[in-house]
């Protein structure tokens, strides 16, 4: 039986800005990335939302992201290997206490939006987001895609990657994620089908129409995606109709 992971990037409320569906994605998800207050969250939600894991018996992962509340860490920004250095240990660091505070311990770390995209074009913020997880905790996993210059890099200094598969995003004809600054709405059965397509065959189809080989392990639903409870629903029954065991990497 193929396990596959069910993550959702989760705690990206603020203050009394509420945004997603965190608990009632929690009993659908197997791993949760939690917003570690750079790109959304604060130190409550951050709290609240570990605490929501736990209750549910999912994952707690750090989501750590570039420093843009404004605009939701989607924005590049130009940063020097040692600041994303800095930015990711102080953000996982952060949410690591509020976890082992809690009783659990963190699984692992996946890096959000822009972070995401550069991470996986340029080899200094790769090299640095690398580091930091080894200089934490090298137990934890690395949530990435398998394509790209983070992969191999993690791979070199022994880090335990999960690779991802994006429900609700769009590839382009290289198979590269196509990171938007707000999602566009998506009818559930589609994306689930497109789901099962990548986790069977290893296959998508581009946003050009090309079919692309993909590879990977964890599935990707977003909370803030319109109709992300219908998805999230609708993909964790394909998963499971197609013979998977929905299970996050175990520690």
């Amino acid at each position: 039986m193929r396990k596959v992971d069910l993550n959702a990037d989760m705690g990206e409320s603020f203050g009394m800005y509420k945004l997603g569906h965190d608990e009632e994605f929690m009993e659908y998800i197997t791993s949760a990335n939690v917003a570690c207050g750079f790109h959304a969250g604060d130190y409550s939600v951050m709290n609240i939302t570990v605490k929501l894991a736990k209750k549910y018996n999912v994952q707690v992962g750090a989501h750590p992201g570039l420093p843009d509340l404004q605009g939701f860490g989607r924005r590049e920004m130009k940063l020097t290997a040692e600041e994303v250095y800095d930015i990711v240990v102080y953000q996982v660091g952060a949410l690591k206490a509020f976890a082992e505070a809690a009783g659990v311990r963190l699984h692992h770390v996946k890096p959000h939006g822009s972070l995401y995209g550069m991470a996986h074009r340029m080899e200094d913020v790769a090299q640095a987001i690398c580091q930091a997880v080894k200089d934490i905790d090298s137990n934890m996993y690395l949530y990435i895609m398998k394509k790209g210059v983070i992969a191999p890099m993690a791979e070199s200094m022994g880090l335990k990657s999960v690779y991802e598969l994006y429900s609700d995003l769009g590839y382009d004809a290289q198979g590269n994620l196509v990171i938007t600054r707000a999602h566009d709405a998506h009818e559930p059965d589609p994306v689930a089908e497109r789901v099962r397509r990548m986790v069977i065959d290893n296959k998508v189809k581009a946003m050009d129409g090309t079919e692309v080989s993909i590879e990977g392990n964890s599935v990707c639903v977003h909370c803030d995606t319109p109709g992300a409870f219908d998805i999230v629903k609708a993909v964790r029954a394909a998963l499971e109709k197609a013979g998977c065991d929905l299970a996050s990497p175990e520690m």
